[in-house]
């Protein structure tokens, strides 16, 4: 089934396996000698053209044509001579079946009529009483070239299975490594999100704690810098336990998968999935108010007003992020000690509107955006803050605010229902 399946043209060592096959015709041919027959018995000349007649078929996948007329031209006067007519039979069978497995149905069917136009002229001139032999003729040459288009049908059934299995499996294998790509671009925006904002705090609180440290070293304020530890330790144990449940997500993968297992296209998906149900219940717009008190504990003023309801969690969850993401970068890039950022969320026109301004003298750090460090190196803020607006099917622009400091506004659609990734 394998040989037959096989596409005849580009099959591997064909010529050496033609040369094989040509070899044991003209053994079947010697067989049917040893047997009998009718017609007269083969002498030298007779070989001859007969041993020449099967030579072509070493050819016959490579240039099928060409092999038939060189079976043909050398059979032609073997039939002349009146020799045993069934010797060169297998070979001919062989060159037409070639040409119909290969070709097209209309070069089949001419070459069908060229080759059964002259035989049965030759047959009628030689053998007027020949009638039943010219049926039989045309029937063994008709049935030849029908079993090879039969069979070249069924090739090109087989193929176009099997390219359709290959897409299929293409599909998946790309779909799976683009479920994979996003959630390591959401696993990526969170420990982001996460990382920022809390080393932005413990980095404004440590400066607390250092300044009230070396301020007046003889009137040491102890309750300062027991305040400041504190919320340094705070922020690292609400650091820490939010990274522990983003952990437990990526080892969950694991766990789906197979700790050493070989995941298939398939199973990749599946792990993905199974992460995305572990995930947890998503940030809200509830927890804004723990997001201002930070950044008062970090020495900003925060002013935050929500007039929003009844908000789909992933557009909540992205608004979330937004607003964590603006105001670390307001901390980190103020450049004031009296800054004051103002956190708005409202819902407008089917749609919840984000507004984040602050006074300070930050701005744009390069292509990330306010989000980059302190030494000016680019960062991802704005790239982050703007993929979560899209995964949502909303918009963010930020900028310098129309007098001072700088401002991030959003638009989030309400009624899209997907979950963030």
């Amino acid at each position: 089934m394998s040989a037959i399946n096989r596409e005849p043209l580009t099959a591997p060592h064909r010529t050496r396996n033609d040369a094989v096959l040509a070899l044991g015709v003209a053994v079947l041919a010697l067989a049917i000698t040893l047997t009998g027959g009718e017609g007269t018995r083969p002498d030298h000349l007779s070989w001859m053209l007969l041993l020449a007649g099967h030579v072509p078929l070493v050819w016959r996948r490579r240039s099928p044509l060409v092999a038939l007329l060189g079976v043909v031209a050398c059979m032609a006067p073997y039939y002349a001579f009146d020799y045993n007519p069934a010797l060169p039979a297998p070979a001919i069978v062989l060159a037409l079946y070639t040409v119909a497995a290969t070709g097209t149905v209309r070069r089949t069917l001419l070459t069908g009529v060229a080759v059964l136009v002259p035989t049965l002229i030759s047959n009628g001139l030689t053998n007027s009483d020949g009638a039943l032999d010219a049926l039989e003729i045309s029937g063994w040459i008709i049935a030849v070239l029908f079993i090879g288009i039969a069979v070249r049908y069924y090739r090109l059934y087989v193929a176009s299975i099997v390219e359709r299995a290959e897409r299929a499996e293409r599909t998946r294998e790309e779909e799976a490594r683009r479920r994979v790509a996003e959630e390591r671009l959401r696993m990526a925006r969170d420990l982001h999100d996460l990382l920022a904002h809390s080393i932005t705090l413990i980095g404004v609180q440590t400066s607390v704690a250092a300044h009230v440290l070396t301020a007046d070293p003889e009137r040491l304020d102890r309750k300062a810098v027991a305040q400041a530890l504190d919320d340094i330790a705070g922020t690292c144990r609400t650091a820490r336990g939010e990274l522990r449940t983003t952990l437990e997500v990526l080892r969950a993968q694991d766990t789906v998968v197979g700790v050493g297992a070989d995941p298939g296209p398939g199973s990749v998906s599946g792990s993905v999935s199974g992460a995305e149900d572990m995930r947890g219940p998503l940030p809200g717009i509830d927890g804004l108010a723990d997001l201002a008190e930070s950044g008062r504990v970090a020495g900003a003023k925060v002013e935050l007003s929500v007039r929003a309801d009844d908000i789909p969690p992933s557009v909540g969850a992205a608004a979330y992020r937004i607003v964590q993401e603006a105001l670390t970068n307001a901390v980190r890039h103020g450049g004031r000690e009296d800054l004051t950022v103002r956190v708005g969320l409202w819902t407008a026109d089917g749609a919840l509107r984000v507004s984040v301004r602050d006074d300070g003298t930050g701005g744009d750090d390069g292509p990330g955006g306010g989000a980059g460090p302190s030494d000016g190196t680019p960062g991802f803020g704005l790239i982050g803050m703007r993929e979560r607006a899209r995964s949502v099917g909303g918009t963010l622009d930020a900028g310098p605010g129309p007098a001072e400091g700088f401002e991030v506004t959003a638009t989030l659609p309400l009624s899209r229902e997907d979950e963030v990734r």
